[in-house]
């Protein structure tokens, strides 16, 4: 390594980006002496993103606040491509780092190349081998891959899955991050208070809901199959953070708001999301990140999707994909709620996603690629 400091620019708009890339920021920033870190947020998301930077003593060196209501796809693309390009042109990083499939980190690749910046790619590999499912993010994960010179691959078959794609940028494996981050919040025992949830009393079904491919006639399905559940299984309580999107949440409200034992609350901050995952029973979510976090805590994954870009999770026994239908939502908690053998053989299975230092790991790869 040369006596200069590498100039590092970390880019992320989401949450999802914003935990699975804060171990990597603090260990780029754990040496200044070889790494001038610059963490550029689009705002793609707004107060979950603050919420996470918060809790992790993050602080962002640049913010384009691109958010606005009714954002399409093409807004968050347009936007965060041009105000990327004029910090890119101002900071002249060495190496552009983005996480994951969202629009923010496909952008950020873009606005990379465009200024022949190299790009590392934090989670790449993930494949449903369906470009519509998930929308719009096995299109972006695809992409970025073809412009990444560092490919950081979470697992074996992340990594088969690039090189199948042909991937001009070298692969690394190096675990998941969000494993890194999941293990530093939990040690610190965080906990999950909600109004009127007793979480001795009931076992607590942790639900999360919020896919693209999911809204409209899924929704009310997926709404219905944990009615169901309720009826069926008095000893269980619903936990259900609404995500922000109207498309999203008002027809659950409308579906389950009335009923007692399902707590429908305001999205939940990292921290008690972490609390609640380690006091719940279960989980039922089309989230890609539980699917990672639930089985380092010892919890069973229902993935409410017909297809899943985290078939490790499925193969190592840790989660189940379960899809949209009602009957077949209740068929597979019942199975967990009514059969304690069951239960015990996919929350003991171990989690194949990572040990806790993929963070570390990637700025030393990082730092070879640019001595």
């Amino acid at each position: 390594m040369s006596d200069r400091q590498s100039k590092v620019a970390i880019t992320l708009g989401t949450r999802p980006e914003a935990i699975k890339l804060a171990p990597v920021i603090q260990k780029f920033q754990l040496s200044p002496e070889k790494f001038n870190t610059k963490v550029i947020l689009t705002g793609q998301h707004r107060e979950m993103v603050e919420q996470v930077m918060k809790l992790f003593d993050l602080k962002a060196d640049r913010d384009l606040e691109i958010m606005q209501s009714k954002q399409t796809l093409t807004d968050i693309t347009c936007k965060s491509l041009q105000g990327l390009e004029t910090v890119f042109q101002d900071i002249k990083p060495d190496i552009v780092i983005v996480q994951g499939d969202t629009t923010t980190a496909f952008a950020a690749t873009l606005a990379a190349l465009y200024q022949k910046i190299p790009v590392g790619h934090v989670e790449a590999g993930l494949r449903t081998d369906d470009i519509f499912n998930p929308y719009p993010e096995e299109a972006n994960r695809r992409l970025i891959s073809q412009l990444s010179q560092l490919n950081f691959a979470p697992t074996s078959l992340s990594v088969a899955n690039l090189e199948r794609s042909g991937v001009p940028g070298k692969i690394h494996q190096t675990g998941n991050t969000v494993i890194d981050a999941l293990m530093t919040v939990a040690n610190q025992k965080p906990q999950c208070q909600v109004n009127g949830l007793d979480w001795q009393k009931y076992r607590v079904l942790l639900a999360t809901v919020h896919r693209r491919e999911n809204w409209g006639t899924p929704l009310l399905d997926i709404a219905q199959g944990f009615r169901l559940i309720l009826d069926k299984f008095p000893d269980t309580a619903l936990l259900l953070p609404l995500h922000r999107n109207p498309t999203v949440r008002e027809p659950l409200k409308q579906y389950l708001g009335d009923l007692d034992r399902a707590f429908l609350v305001e999205p939940l901050d990292y921290a008690a999301l972490v609390g609640a995952i380690q006091n719940s029973y279960l989980l039922l979510t089309d989230s890609g990140g539980l699917q990672e976090e639930a089985p380092s805590l010892g919890k069973p994954v229902l993935v409410l999707r017909e297809t899943t870009e985290r078939p490790e999770a499925i193969a190592a026994g840790t989660a189940k994909l379960v899809g949209t239908e009602p009957q077949s939502i209740l068929a597979a908690a019942s199975q967990l709620l009514a059969n304690e053998t069951a239960y015990k053989q996919m929350a003991n299975q171990v989690n194949p996603f990572g040990d806790g230092h993929a963070a570390a790991r990637i700025v030393e790869i990082v730092s070879n690629y640019l001595a």
